[in-house]
C-alpha cells in the first residue's frame, strides 16, 4: 500500500507512525497538496492529505478512517486500539482531543499563511486560539489522572496522535501554546519523539 501526503501534516505522519508500529509494509510518497497539487489530483481528484492508496488499487482518506482499515490489515494481530470497553473509551477521548488541537492548530496555521493579514477576523482567530488552548488544557489533566504508556511496544493510538499533535503545535504555534504551561505533554511527547517509529518519520 502507498501513503500519500507530506509528512509536515499531523495527520500524514500520525499514520506513517501507526502502519510503522503496526508493522504493516506501506510505501511513503510525499507529494503536497500545495506544491504539487496536480501531482496529488492524479492520484485522489479530491486532493485529501493523507491518502492511501490499498493493494487492490482502492483510494482511502482521512487518518481515522484509514486507521480504522489499516488495523484490519495487521498480520500480527496487534492493534493500537484497546479492547476493553472503558479502556476504548479513554483512548477515544484521548485521540479526539488531539485531533481538535490538530484541527484548530491548522486552521491557524491557514489563517497565518495563507490569508493576507488585512483580511484577518482577529475575534474567529481568537475562538479557534481557546479552542486550541481547551484541547491541550484537557489532555495535560488526562496525563495527570492516567499517564501514557511510552514503549515501541506500550504506545497506543492515543499516545501517537496525542504526541504528534503537539509535536505539529510545537513546531508552527510555540509562540500560542507555551510548552511551559502543559509539562506533562511537552515531557510526554519528548519521550515520544525519542521511538524509533518516531524517528523514522520525523514532521520535517
Amino acid at each position: 500500500m502507498q501513503l500519500i501526503g507530506m509528512l509536515d501534516s499531523p495527520y500524514v505522519r500520525r499514520v506513517a507512525i501507526s502502519l510503522r508500529l503496526l508493522g504493516v509494509p506501506f510505501e511513503h510518497h510525499a507529494v503536497s497538496v500545495f506544491r504539487t497539487f496536480e501531482q496529488f489530483r492524479q492520484i485522489n481528484p479530491v486532493v485529501k492529505a493523507p491518502t492511501l492508496v490499498c493493494d487492490d488499487g482502492a483510494v482511502l482518506m482521512d487518518s481515522t478512517l484509514i486507521l480504522d482499515y489499516v488495523e484490519t490489515c495487521v498480520a500480527s494481530g496487534r492493534s493500537l486500539m484497546p479492547g476493553g470497553r472503558a479502556e476504548r473509551q479513554h483512548a477515544l477521548r484521548l485521540i479526539g482531543l488531539a485531533l481538535a488541537a490538530c484541527e484548530k492548530s491548522v486552521q491557524i496555521v491557514y489563517e497565518r499563511q495563507l490569508r493576507p493579514a488585512e483580511k484577518r477576523h482577529q475575534p474567529w482567530l481568537e475562538r479557534v486560539e481557546g479552542q486550541l488552548l481547551a484541547a491541550y488544557g484537557e489532555l495535560e489533566r488526562e496525563l495527570a489522572r492516567t499517564p501514557l504508556a511510552v514503549s515501541e511496544e506500550g504506545i497506543d493510538q492515543a499516545g501517537v496522535t496525542t504526541a504528534v499533535a503537539w509535536g505539529f503545535t510545537q513546531l508552527m504555534l510555540a509562540d500560542v501554546v507555551k510548552a511551559a504551561d502543559f509539562p506533562l505533554l511537552q515531557a510526554f511527547s519528548a519521550q515520544a519523539e525519542q521511538l524509533p517509529a518516531f524517528v523514522a518519520l520525523p514532521p520535517a
